[in-house]
């Protein structure tokens, strides 16, 4: 003997809405959980059921005190369903005529642009003057060193880096003097770190 199919969701919600619809009443989900075994809808599932109804406006819900009853009548699901067909319905005008704008533009922009010997011509040169403006593009590059602006910038980061040079070296030169009158006995010992940090006798100022 074959198992008896269970309701689908969309069934369970028919069910649950002819309840509201026979009644006219209000109910408490515990109430609805109750009767929904009577229409096929384990008691498990009324309250997704019910929640899926009240989403989709089918259903309306409000609390009074600590209790949510919920409801539902004829006449507010056809005005509901009535309210959604008109939007619908305006949607898909707006959509028609957006469609209608944009196949006008659409040709509009064809016009002009179909195939013929003088368009492949045409776009065969285009092709022609990219690829020789890319080529000379990268001949260009070839040059960048010699870029008047370039040297001039190169020129201005030599001054900078040689006035940087030099005013460490007038650091260290200020460093050493300090070291020598200050540490006198320790000349050798500094003589030989000088050396070891590359300052030795030919340390000077560049020219």
């Amino acid at each position: 003997m074959s198992k008896k199919r269970g309701l689908s969701l969309e069934e369970k919600r028919e069910q649950i809405l002819q309840i509201f619809y026979d009644s006219k009443d209000f109910y408490l989900l515990k109430e609805l959980e109750k009767l929904g075994p009577k229409r096929g809808v384990i008691s498990q599932s009324v309250k997704d059921v019910v929640q899926s109804l009240v989403d989709d406006d089918l259903v309306l819900k409000d609390k009074i005190g600590t209790s949510v009853y919920f409801w539902s009548l004829p006449s507010s699901a056809s005005n509901r369903l009535k309210n959604t067909y008109k939007k619908l319905e305006s949607d898909v005008g707006s959509s028609t005529k957006r469609l209608k704008e944009l196949t006008e533009q659409r040709d509009n922009l064809k016009r002009g642009r179909e195939e013929s010997d003088e368009r492949v011509y045409a776009l065969d040169e285009l092709k022609t003057v990219e690829a020789e403006h890319k080529q000379l593009k990268e001949q260009l590059s070839c040059y960048a060193d010699n870029d008047p602006a370039t040297l001039e910038a190169l020129k201005k980061a030599i001054e900078v880096a040689h006035s940087a040079a030099n005013r460490w070296t007038d650091n260290i030169f200020t460093l050493q003097h300090w070291c020598s009158t200050t540490f006198p006995q320790a000349k050798e010992q500094l003589v030989h770190l000088y050396r070891e940090a590359g300052i030795d006798e030919d340390f000077e100022y560049l020219q």
